[in-house]
């Protein structure tokens, strides 16, 4: 088959997988694994290492060094002040009893040769970012253990490696020198590690120093900063093999540091590279699965799959936490998810290929334990993250949100309708004096301008999928929606102001506003002057006798429908570009003027009167 052909089926094979994983709520890692190992040995639609043959190692390598970068970026120290111990505890503590539990089982469970136990048990330390981000993303998970696993994946990857690497170097020196020891290998490996993170660090100085002061035009950042990222790696695994995993990730945690701006603009970018990534790496890997490795999985490497998942993790996790501050709900839950994707399979495969040079025949089983254990993690945790969360209760808030921006007598209306609807609502604004009022309500409120990257480490942004723009700043409005459309969807930020298809010459083009509340477009005045006029908001409930046609005709006729809500707590909003359509079951919530009686209600009202009925 072509390579072009085989490119194609990949991309289509791997964003297939996400999408169904969006439509349905399964996992997106365990339907990538599916779909590439049917493509691949089951069906045999494509080979990839018959298709890229030499180039297949070196992309996957590349692949997942962006990968990480792209992690690195997502790694702000301001998060370790609430996880900071439990952190650094999984990052050094974690490493060295992970290595020790991964290799005794392999030694005594699956029966594996001790030098290939030690060295798999060093890349067991691994749990990766291609598959913990995705879990996280998918399951609403509370900040603090969704944090801790974000961090413990992307530092533990290229530790992992390096403790790979430290095996193997030892067991080919023994094989050479017999009777060297751990002194003459570890030593020059971690002098290595640092001079490759000093790469990494002095690359990234290099970007935060030359991208505000315009020694790179805009539209080559992007390029330039891949290209770097690139080098950086090819460079640090000169001096030493799988060291550039660990300059890629300096790189990357030190610019999430450095508060350079320029590179929020290039965020969407590198979040659309590291989903097709690893949707790309994931079928590729997953489809050069041979059955013969397969066919090595037996009763012994059974039960050593099962004792990574009950015995190896947990005691890991719980000996690492010993005596922190962590709650134990969250520590049994880190106990739990620990995922195995890219890296384990990526680096499993290179080392087999070693061992087998040095006379380890054990060697070869790593390809086929090493899919055997991504398989497994990731179904166990992926299919049970949700239950397990419920269970602990480290589940964050599942019901869709709202966050809403400037904080005025309308907003706060709005937000009371939201809280009675028992949907997540959060007021936010930079002047505590305007925030008066949402104090007074009891409505949650953040003090604090929304623009600012502290926000997003301070406040808690994952209940809240949909976001409204009300303060009485239009060309702010559409700037606070413009930043968030890339994070929260284009199609879920909002303003007050006039609807984008308006015939206003002056108005801000579409591509820089929220979608308009109200199909009518009104703006920051309006809402304001009918309130004051005692406009108020509805909330209308349809049934099958009462439907969305019987309550506009008890509505008056002014009144503007908002949004509706239904049972599983779904925002949709009536807009000028979407009008979702009422169903039975949905509350809708209007913005409608005071309702005067009719001259035919006033005259019934005066005859029950006379005859003594009392008016219901």
């Amino acid at each position: 088959m072509e390579q072009t052909l085989v490119i194609a089926l990949v991309g289509i094979l791997g964003i297939g997988a996400q999408w169904v994983a969006w439509r349905t709520g399964l996992p997106a890692i365990v339907l990538m694994l599916i779909a590439g190992f049917l493509a691949g040995p089951v069906l045999g639609v494509f080979d990839p290492e018959h298709a890229f043959g030499a180039l297949l190692e070196p992309m996957v390598a590349i692949g997942v060094a962006l990968i990480l970068f792209e992690g690195g970026l997502s790694l702000d120290f301001r998060e370790l002040r609430h996880t900071g111990s439990a952190v650094g505890r999984l990052a050094t503590i974690g490493v060295v009893l992970g290595w020790l539990f991964g290799a005794l089982a392999g030694i005594y469970i699956a029966g594996l040769a001790p030098e290939v136990a030690i060295l798999f048990g060093g890349i067991l330390v691994v749990t990766g970012p291609t598959v913990v981000i995705p879990l996280l993303r998918q399951s609403s998970v509370k900040s603090r253990p969704a944090s801790i696993l974000k961090w413990e994946a992307i530092v533990n990857d290229p530790t992992g490696a390096l403790c790979a690497v430290i095996a193997y170097e030892y067991f080919r020196k023994v094989a050479e020198q017999p009777g060297a020891t751990l002194f003459e290998v570890v030593p020059p490996l971690i002098i290595a590690a640092i001079i490759a993170g000093l790469i990494g660090y002095v690359a990234a100085l290099a970007i935060a120093w030359s991208f505000p002061r315009g020694a790179v035009p805009e539209y080559l950042k992007v390029p330039v900063l891949l290209t770097t990222v690139i080098g950086v790696f090819v460079i640090s695994n000169l001096i030493e093999h799988e060291a550039g995993l660990v300059a890629v990730t300096v790189m990357g945690v030190a610019l999430a540091n450095m508060d350079v701006t320029s590179l929020r603009s290039i965020h969407p970018f590198k979040e659309n590279v590291a989903v097709l990534l690893v949707s790309g790496i994931f079928i590729v890997l997953s489809a050069s699965l041979s059955i013969e490795d397969i066919r090595y999985i037996n009763w012994p490497i059974g039960l050593f799959l099962l004792a990574l998942l009950f015995v190896v993790r947990p005691a890991t996790i719980l000996l690492s936490l010993l005596g922190s501050n962590l709650p134990w709900n969250e520590r049994l839950f880190l106990a739990w998810i620990a995922p195995r994707g890219i890296v384990l399979v990526a680096i499993s495969g290179l080392f087999a290929l070693r061992l087998s040079d040095l006379g380890y025949t054990d060697g070869n089983l790593l390809i086929g334990l090493s899919f055997a254990v991504v398989v497994v993690t990731i179904v166990a945790h992926g299919f049970t993250v949700d239950f397990v969360a419920k269970l602990l209760k480290v589940k964050g808030t599942t019901r869709p949100g709202m966050l809403i921006v400037g904080s005025t007598p309308w907003t706060i209306a709005l937000a009371e309708q939201m809280r009675d609807m028992k949907a997540p609502v959060i007021v936010v604004d930079a002047s505590w004096q305007r925030l008066a009022l949402a104090r007074q309500k009891g409505i949650p409120f953040y003090h604090g301008e929304i623009l600012n990257e502290a926000t997003e480490h301070n406040l808690e942004l994952a209940p809240y999928q949909n976001l409204v723009a009300a303060t009485e700043n239009e060309a702010y409005n559409a700037l606070v929606c413009n930043e968030f459309a890339h994070e929260i969807g284009r199609d879920r930020v909002f303003q007050l102001g006039e609807s984008a298809d308006g015939d206003d010459k002056h108005a801000l083009p579409a591509s820089l506003r929220g979608r308009a509340l109200f199909e009518s477009g009104f703006g920051v005045e309006d809402v304001s002057e009918r309130q004051r006029q005692g406009w108020v908001f509805r909330k209308t409930r349809l049934s099958e006798e009462f439907d969305f046609e019987k309550m506009q005709e008890k509505l008056p006729d002014a009144a503007n429908m908002l949004l509706l809500i239904r049972d599983n707590g779904t925002i949709r909003f009536f807009t000028h570009a979407a009008k979702p359509e009422p169903r039975a079951g949905d509350t809708i919530l209007s913005f409608s003027p005071p309702q005067t009686k009719t001259a035919e209600e006033k005259a019934a009202k005066k005859a029950s009167k006379k005859q003594g009925v009392q008016p219901t």
